[in-house]
């Protein structure tokens, strides 16, 4: 199920380009490895003779971005480039501010994982004017043809992932008792978010609408059950007033569905302080944050939704010299690479209100306690430190 960048692709396809040509190279299986001398790339914004990446990512409190943010720094620095990396701190006047530095500052390419991805087009439009290529990252970037390219996960599937394991371990497909469950979703301002919404429910409301399933609080839609900038606090708040006002004592609540694992650790702790059942409640999530990682051991979360970040970056990266270099990308970028892990190029599901933005889109996968040793820690993705503290490897 996991795949792996080969090591052959990282050490002589990255690490041996040039700072000032930046030139890719292909990587050869095997033993030995054969360079092959591609465009090299343009500094078209300024002519300072630096290729200079901007990477803008929307706050650090949350694991998956300071993850991110460092992944490609790292990768992009590899390939020979300039990089300065900002967080917005969840602030859209922030990142607005950050992206016009780094226009300022000469920046070729930005890679922005938006705040707000509708916030953002007067930005955008200066940032084309002024020559620099633009990458959505993880968040589709709304109302603007100014963005070139997105590269994410299938965000809807990440949603059909949670959905299908709470209809398999409630056995919705078999006859039996109904079941309740209750919806802690996304930021309402993150398409993502609606993504992750639609997978889900496409899937849950089959069961909804024939009673198999019931929701006491009858909070289904997007924007009613969505959670304001992924906080576990406003997660954990709103669960713990549903809990109070339709699950008194003997009234049994079986799942919740959590769009992420920041609103999942809002669940759990809700869960714990206000739920008077005594069965255990299935809580999904996304990320695998290292205190969700904890849970899913504990057992008060019953599964996430991993997204291998690094191969987030590689795809970013490769893509991100690829348009430096002068070309347009399409299928090409995959078919030509050395990625030992699946991708997709999307050329009709992300329309950002504007256009159709082309996508490379990468697999998301279900993390429980059956396959967590195996998945995550037996792949080098997590450790355990001398005193069994776990810790993020890449």
């Amino acid at each position: 199920m996991i795949k792996r960048l080969l090591s052959a692709f990282l050490i002589t396809s990255l690490a041996s380009l040039s700072l000032a040509g930046c030139v890719p190279t292909k990587a050869v299986s095997g033993d030995t490895a054969q360079t092959e001398a591609e465009p090299t790339i343009i500094d078209a914004h300024s002519d300072d003779g630096r290729t200079v990446v901007g990477i803008s990512m929307p706050d650090n409190l949350l694991e998956r971005w300071n993850r991110d943010g460092l992944f490609l720094k790292d990768e992009f620095k590899k390939a020979g480039c300039d990089v300065e990396l900002k967080y917005a701190n969840n602030l859209i006047d922030t990142q607005i501010n950050d992206l016009r530095e780094m226009i300022e500052d000469g920046a070729d390419l930005l890679v922005i994982a938006a705040v707000d991805g509708a916030a953002l087009t007067s930005i955008l439009d200066e940032a084309k004017q002024a020559n620099v290529k633009i990458i959505a990252y993880d968040r589709l970037l709304m109302n603007t043809d100014s963005v070139d390219y997105y590269v994410s996960f299938d965000n809807y599937k990440v949603g059909v992932l949670q959905a299908d394991f709470i209809i398999d371990k409630l056995g919705l497909e078999e006859e039996g008792a109904e079941k309740n469950i209750e919806f802690v979703t996304g930021d309402p301002v993150d398409n993502n978010a609606r993504f992750f919404y639609q997978g889900a429910m496409d899937n849950l409301q089959p069961y909804i609408d024939s009673g198999k399933l019931k929701v006491l609080s009858t909070q289904t839609g997007f924007y009613e059950t969505s959670t304001a900038q992924w906080s576990t606090d406003i997660a954990q708040q709103r669960l713990q007033i549903i809990l109070n006002s339709y699950y008194p004592p003997g009234t049994r609540l079986d799942a919740v569905l959590c769009a992420n694992d920041s609103t999942a650790l809002g669940a759990v702790r809700a869960l714990e302080s206000d739920y008077p059942g005594t069965n255990t409640v299935l809580v999904t999530g996304q990320d695998g944050d290292i205190a969700n990682i904890y849970n899913i051991f504990e057992g008060t979360q019953s599964m996430t939704v991993y997204k291998a970040l690094q191969q987030e970056s590689i795809v970013t990266v490769s893509l991100g010299t690829a348009l430096l270099s002068g070309e347009t990308p399409d299928y090409d970028l995959i078919d030509n690479s050395s990625w030992d892990f699946e991708c997709a190029y999307n050329t009709k599901d992300y329309n950002n209100g504007i256009k159709v933005v082309n996508s490379y889109l990468l697999q998301p996968y279900t993390i429980t306690i059956d396959n967590i040793e195996k998945e995550l820690f037996d792949t080098g993705y997590y450790a355990r430190n001398a005193s069994g503290l776990i810790y993020a490897v890449k």
